[in-house]
């Protein structure tokens, strides 16, 4: 039997998003990227003129919010719908205040410790593939299969840097992106809540100098082993 719900941890850029996507399209699952959550909360706390700053009022705001993350209804690009309090958010979730105002939301614990909640929820329907930083050790610890994919720093500068290279935009060099990477690699494994980690019984893929299509069989296979 597959298992129902398959836990991708990681660093940035790490490809967990692009293996995530790809793997729930061949296995007929949704694909749910757990960052969309943390975007919601953006966006509701912009839309109420909150200052985003005010931790407490975020969290508080947070507490409240009913966040759901559907397979998508519309053929517009879209992999998910992310519904926040019934309203379909998945385009607004993308706007560039949301970029800007979207860190410092993603590492408050009471917001951690509010979405960790529905998340579960959202998890242990099945048919699932997550992706994020604590699935498999604070989200969902009874993933039957986690995958905790990892790169080389300089790997994930050169994938990112291209991808900002294909959209045009020639105002970071590869050194400024090596830099991000490793300083947000620094933030995520040693923050006080919910740090990056891999869990102890996940499977650890070094998806350097891997293809896409390498990596996925990868888990594939690993599927295949599942009792």
């Amino acid at each position: 039997m597959k298992p129902t719900i398959i836990a991708i941890d990681g660093p940035a850029a790490s490809g967990k998003s692009t293996i995530g996507a790809g793997l729930a399209r061949k296995l007929d699952y949704l694909y749910f990227d757990t960052g969309v959550m943390y975007r919601a909360v953006t966006w509701a706390a912009l839309e109420q003129g909150l200052d985003i700053s005010q931790e407490a009022a975020v969290t508080k705001l947070t507490e409240s919010l009913s966040i759901d993350v559907k397979p998508p209804s519309q053929t517009d690009g879209r992999q998910y719908d992310v519904l926040c309090d019934g309203v379909d958010v998945t385009w607004a979730i993308r706007s560039p205040e949301v970029d800007a105002h979207v860190s410092p939301v993603s590492v408050y614990p009471g917001v951690r410790s509010a979405l960790t909640a529905q998340q579960r929820r959202i998890g242990l329907r099945g048919n699932v593939v997550m992706v994020g930083r604590d699935i498999g050790t604070v989200v969902l610890p009874e993933a039957p299969l986690k995958i905790y994919l990892d790169a080389s720093a300089e790997e994930r500068a050169w994938r990112r840097y291209a991808e900002v290279q294909a959209r045009g935009d020639r105002s970071q060099t590869y050194e400024d992106i090596l830099a991000n990477v490793k300083s947000r690699d620094a933030i995520d494994s040693r923050r006080a809540t919910a740090p990056l980690k891999a869990a102890p019984d996940a499977v650890i893929i070094d998806s350097t100098g891997l293809s896409i299509e390498e990596v996925i069989a990868q888990v594939e296979d690993l599927i295949v082993q599942e009792p």
